[in-house]
């Protein structure tokens, strides 16, 4: 494994690529990057292997899938000790309503996304699930109205 491995300039086409749709065969990726077949392989086997690409996975429709409204949650701990940061970490890993979290520096400690079917739900998601997180301190919820944009990928710079 190379130490360091920077990605060139075709690797970033081929993430770019990838990022808008992960179903591409090896021949339709080497023809949109303008490549041949073998090495546009061997590159994206690189790229996972070097932790570029970190799984592929199909974009879900929230509505569709029955989840009406979408909650972005920031929690703030009782305590600010290891254990407790890493026994919230633990907790929200088997909560499927939980589909986001990250640990945010300011007047939160984590801030969390939230997938329900309607506000009922997310009712009893709060008092059942939530609610038995012994280290939650308090909670601030932020209903989202609509998205506005979510290209669920990353900006990607070239090589300089």
């Amino acid at each position: 494994m190379e130490i360091g491995y920077k990605p060139d300039g075709t690797d970033i086409r081929i993430l770019r690529e990838l990022q808008k749709n992960a179903q591409l065969t090896v021949k339709e990726l080497a023809a949109r990057i303008h490549l041949s077949p073998s090495p546009t392989f061997e590159r994206q086997k690189r790229l996972e292997r070097e932790g570029f690409i970190t799984r592929y996975m199909a974009v879900v429709d929230a509505q569709k899938a029955g989840n009406g409204i979408m909650v972005m949650c920031n929690i703030r701990l009782k305590q600010h000790s290891e254990e407790m940061i890493q026994q919230f970490i633990d907790a929200v890993q088997d909560i499927d309503e939980i589909t986001e979290c990250y640990n945010t520096s300011g007047d939160y400690d984590f801030m969390i996304k939230v997938y329900a079917r309607d506000m009922h739900a997310y009712q009893q998601f709060m008092q059942h699930r939530l609610g038995a997180i012994s280290c939650l301190g308090s909670l601030h919820s932020v209903f989202v109205m609509s998205e506005t944009k979510n290209t669920h990928g990353v900006p990607l710079i070239g090589p300089e």
